[in-house]
């Protein structure tokens, strides 16, 4: 697939989450193509980590920004939390160029 392609294929979505105010993560940032590029590398920028999985941006970005997330997802989303707790920033990234050498 060529390069161009690749990227109007690609789709981000941010969520935010606080307990406090709202009863489910909700969608504040979401695109496709060179807006999802955008919305990874800004976050990127920002240490905010960043996880892939296509099938449910797919879902996400077909929804509205400001939306909270459905239920049927909730599982989906509370692995990703989970995985975030464990996440080192730049850890990663040591981790791909040791594998390089």
């Amino acid at each position: 697939m060529s390069e161009f392609k690749e990227t109007l294929n690609k789709k981000a979505v941010a969520l935010t989450y606080d307990e406090e105010r709202q009863g489910a993560p909700v969608i504040v940032a979401s695109g496709m193509g060179y807006m999802a590029e955008k919305i990874v590398e800004v976050a990127s920028q920002n240490g905010v980590p960043v996880y892939e999985d296509d099938s449910l941006a797919t879902i996400l970005t077909q929804m509205e920004l400001g939306s909270r997330i459905p239920e049927e997802l909730y599982q989906a989303v509370v692995d990703i939390y989970a995985y975030f707790l464990h996440f080192v920033p730049g850890k990663e990234r040591e981790t791909e160029e040791e594998d390089k050498e």
